[in-house]
């Protein structure tokens, strides 16, 4: 068993006194921000608890987490994420803990400002929900002593401990039942490595045409985000030439534009063509269609990235990679059985 981690550890590091220390970390003044942040980095690094919190098990722990989510993510449209965010902080509570939410603005992530939760000091680590730009997560990951999670995203380099939903198999599946249900000619929507998660369920696409023997075209692949903004083309979705019979869309907010431009230009769903989304989100409902999706359990994955972040803060440093959170096909009424 590891030694206790004390303050004259601290201080004896960082070349100051325990005072000082002692005043750093409980907020007290007479300490200059520079200081007060160094020493709650070295505090975090090292795994200090206090007197006190040790007292308590980690589970029973009061903690205050973070919770930054990029502006783009939180269109009225886009508001799955909201969603997610409100299941963290609900969670949360349960575990004697509080969240603080900072939306995150695109001038910021692109200046790789630090975040104003981080600034203040109230914070004793964060989940970031929805991918940033690497330069922005490189900026964050370098400030170092912040307990991290990422919630519906991983990086390539495991840095940091992830919870995503299981974009692969879960396409997969979606794909395999418009196959069994004898569509041949079947296109994806969703704009590649704009996120991971729509790069990966494009790949559970492919493994099921592939199972099937049907054919890749490059055509059946529908841009539905600017590649450099990653923000969605809403209803200026381009239909193809050759009018596949079937379409698998990356999230349910795609799955219903598209919808609404096949009925604009006189297709009926799913009589003429078949459509299936991912997410299962409440708003997945459009003229009273019920969509055929992937249910992702948006709970489950609020939950674990919590248990995770508690593990962190309360000393674990460890690393344990990418958690994917199974969900389940949801059948609805927009696939047809042809041929």
């Amino acid at each position: 068993m590891s030694k206790a981690v004390k303050l004259s550890d601290i201080a004896e590091r960082l070349g100051v006194s325990k005072v000082t220390v002692s005043k750093a970390l409980s907020n007290q003044k007479g300490v200059s921000e520079d200081m007060r942040r160094r020493i709650k980095a070295l505090a975090d690094e090292l795994g200090y608890v206090s007197p006190s919190a040790a007292k308590l098990p980690p589970e029973e722990r009061s903690y205050n987490i973070g919770i930054l989510v990029a502006e783009r993510y939180l269109y009225q449209s886009e508001s799955f994420y909201w969603s997610m965010y409100q299941e963290t902080a609900v969670y949360t509570l349960t575990k004697n803990s509080f969240t603080m939410l900072e939306v995150v603005s695109v001038q910021d992530e692109e200046a790789c400002n630090v975040p104003k939760l981080i600034e203040s000091d109230k914070i004793n680590g964060i989940i970031i929900i929805g991918i940033m730009n690497s330069a922005y997560l490189d900026m964050i990951a370098g400030i170092g002593g912040i307990p991290t999670v990422y919630l519906d995203f991983y990086e390539p380099v495991p840095r940091c401990d992830s919870v995503v939903s299981d974009s692969f198999f879960g396409m997969y599946q979606m794909t395999d039942l418009l196959c069994r249900n004898g569509h041949k000619k079947i296109a994806y929507v969703g704009t590649l490595f704009t996120t991971n998660s729509i790069t990966d369920r494009y790949l559970g696409y492919c493994k099921a045409l592939l199972e099937h023997g049907i054919e890749l075209r490059k055509d059946y692949v529908i841009e539905d985000r600017f590649p450099d903004t990653g923000s969605r083309v809403g209803h200026r979705l381009k239909l193809p030439k050759d009018m596949p019979t079937a379409f698998v869309c990356n999230c349910d907010v795609v799955a219903l534009e598209l919808i609404e431009l096949l009925e604009k230009n006189g297709y009926r769903v799913p009589e003429d063509i078949s459509v299936v989304g991912f997410d299962n989100y409440a708003f997945s409902n459009i003229n009273h269609i019920e969509l055929s999706t992937y249910m992702v359990d948006v709970k489950a994955m609020a939950k674990l990235a919590v248990k995770k972040l508690i593990r962190k803060m309360s000393g674990d440093r460890s690393v344990r990679g990418v958690s994917v959170v199974e969900g389940k096909v949801v059948p609805g009424r927009t696939v047809k059985k042809i041929g």
